[in-house]
């Protein structure tokens, strides 16, 4: 196969990162990977989607380090391809990084996306559904009996009146964001600072105020589902727990929690089996639910990381078996040709 992985920047990238993974695991499974910038697309007059591209295919790597290290080098190949040459894409961008510096960016991949579905290219996640996920209303449109209390406001009033109704407790955070970015638990504590940090939250735009799980004091579940089932290999669920030893609220990896072996609940499997039905018909090939308790907290639909996590934690190779869900879904494209939408081939 000839697989392409859209990133925000190339240049960015880091070996921990899923895409990193993998891209490099596809790599040593005998198919050509490439590199693509939500910045790097172009549309010719005739309608053709091009791409500045760089890849490192054609040999094995020992580390992540090392293959990325030959993507990013002088080495690697960069290259002007055509992405009707690609049999897959993989959308791996996250909107939430380009916020700030790039707004401009923030839909630039889901487009152009669009525009390569329309060629005959399968890409994946579906970007149709993926432009409607590019904050976290998208979450709302999950099953209630699967979400936490939640308020989408600016109205300062409207917010405090949420927080007593929650008993004085709540977490605040931006609509748009991700990495536990700008995230704030209100408690009696805090209760005085509440109108400074509704200004500077709304700042960005709306806000969104959640009940607080008492779980959460336990960290929070990043569980894999792919193509709307749990995320296995050689018996283990592709899922851990992330707790942050400090008094911080956030437990993501990327504001310091830690990772550790999870056991997964039948409640945690009633939650996919709550959620599948939208991911399968919003062609969501690979997904990070984040779950507290017995509440669903989040829906990664762009670029959920934590695969090379999990296959440190369970010696198992995960991203090998998504490669190998790609392998099965390109060849059947070949069968279908555009019998199948791009929507439902992604979870088939």
């Amino acid at each position: 196969m000839k697989l392409g992985f859209v990133v925000n920047r190339v240049a960015t990238e880091k070996p921990v990162y899923t895409t990193v993974r993998l891209a490099m695991t596809a790599n040593q499974m005998g198919h050509e990977t490439w590199f693509i910038g939500v910045d790097d697309f172009s549309q010719g007059a005739d309608g053709s989607i091009m791409a500045r591209a760089r890849s490192a295919s054609g040999r094995q790597y020992k580390t992540a380090e090392s293959y990325l290290a030959k993507v990013q080098g002088d080495e690697g190949a960069e290259e002007r391809i055509s992405v009707d040459a690609l049999d897959a894409v993989l959308m791996r961008n996250d909107p939430a990084d380009d916020v700030v510096e790039r707004p401009w960016a923030i839909t630039s991949g889901v487009l152009f996306g669009q525009l390569m579905v329309t060629r005959g290219t399968l890409v994946l996640n579906d970007p149709a559904n993926l432009a409607n996920a590019v904050n976290k209303t998208y979450f709302q449109h999950f099953p209630e009996a699967v979400r936490p209390a939640t308020l989408i406001s600016r109205d300062a009033d409207e917010i405090s009146r949420f927080v007593d109704e929650m008993g004085g407790s709540a977490v605040l955070k931006p609509l748009q964001g991700s990495g536990g970015s700008s995230v704030f638990l209100v408690s009696s504590d805090e209760s005085p600072n509440l109108n400074q940090m509704i200004e500077a939250i709304a700042r960005d735009g709306y806000i969104v105020a959640q009940e607080v799980l008492s779980e959460a004091s336990d960290g929070d579940v990043r569980m894999f589902v792919m193509n709307g089932e749990p995320l296995m290999r050689d018996g283990h669920y592709a899922a851990f727990r992330r707790v942050n030893s400090s008094a911080d609220l956030r437990s993501n990896m990327s504001a310091g929690g830690k990772a550790k072996k999870v056991e997964v609940t039948d409640r945690m499997l009633e939650i996919v089996e709550i959620v599948r039905p939208k991911l399968r018909t919003d062609g969501m090939f690979l997904v990070g639910l984040d779950i507290v308790g017995d509440k669903l907290m989040e829906v990664n639909v762009f670029s959920p990381g934590g695969l090379g996590t999990c296959r440190r934690l369970y010696e198992s190779n995960f991203e090998e078996t998504v490669i190998e869900a790609l392998e099965y879904k390109v060849d059947l494209r070949s069968h279908y040709a555009a019998g199948v939408s791009n929507a439902t081939l992604a979870t088939l």
